[in-house]
């Protein structure tokens, strides 16, 4: 066959639509390679060298890169900073300096402390809220109306009877007054430990799922509520907290009955 007839042939398959050469047997092209697939490496710097590549980059390639130091311990330097702390003014102005929680960046105010510091009893809340945020103070509102009115009734007052002294684990609003993240907590708890030390309250009151898992390391106000315990270093009762109760005012018959287990205890010295 000359190539004039092999290319008229040609011509003619492809008008038929042969475009691909067959072979004797079928070929199934969804089938994987069965040969290895050859490695591919880099070149290394010395062959890139050899080869006329730019000796600079090749010995930039082969440096060790430098490893970034890693940053500062939020809550070491908390551990720090509060144990320099030799009074409640100190600590406060060590909560103002300390630069790792970014929930400051949104707050308007720090919410330290209410009430007496030389009181027998520290409430320790959870967080501030709204309004806390905006009077700098801890439990206003109509939480800190219902705190005050629950406290009375043993004739206990920020102001007025047995004098109170009241706090929160955390001391700037998170944001949409969302509940503390773990790590949050992690790095105020040097402080908070530090101020039941300053204080030195008989017994410290743990309001609310965060205060128990700040103070105790668990939560489930609900089974630990009413049940003596130690934390900080002192003995402690979990209650629950006057924003559960608005919410859930049948739980106020348990909230009567830690009033007056602490008033017993205060009254007797010993934990029932």
């Amino acid at each position: 066959m000359d190539a004039d007839t092999a290319l008229a042939l040609l011509d003619w398959q492809i008008d038929l639509g042969a475009t691909e050469a067959i072979a004797d047997a079928p070929v199934n092209r969804f089938e994987l390679d069965p040969r290895p697939a050859k490695p591919t490496s880099s070149p290394s710097p010395q062959h890139a060298v050899d080869r006329g590549a730019d000796p600079s980059a090749a010995a930039r390639a082969a440096r060790p890169q430098p490893v970034s130091a890693p940053g500062p311990d939020p809550v070491q330097a908390a551990r720090e900073a509060a144990r320099a702390a030799g009074d409640l003014d100190g600590l406060r102005a060590a909560l103002l300096a300390y630069p790792h929680c970014d929930l400051k960046k949104g707050a308007r105010n720090l919410v330290f402390a209410d009430g007496a510091p030389d009181a027998r009893v520290m409430i320790i809340g959870e967080a501030p809220g709204r309004e806390e945020d905006a009077r700098g103070l801890p439990f206003v509102g109509r939480e800190g109306q219902l705190l005050d009115r629950m406290f009375a009734a043993i004739g206990m007052g920020r102001t007025e009877g047995a004098p109170l002294y009241i706090t929160n684990v955390i001391p700037w609003r998170p944001p949409q007054s969302r509940d503390p993240k773990p790590e949050e907590i992690a790095m105020m708890l040097p402080f908070m430990q530090r101020h039941v030390e300053l204080v030195a309250p008989d017994v410290v009151v743990l309001m609310g799922n965060i205060s128990c898992q700040a103070g105790l390391g668990r939560r489930g106000i609900a089974r630990l509520r009413g049940g003596w315990t130690t934390a900080y270093g002192r003995d402690a009762l979990p209650m629950f907290p006057p924003a559960y109760l608005l919410s859930n005012p049948h739980a106020k018959r348990d909230a009567w009955q830690d009033l007056l287990a602490l008033q017993a205890r205060l009254a007797t010295g010993n934990t029932p």
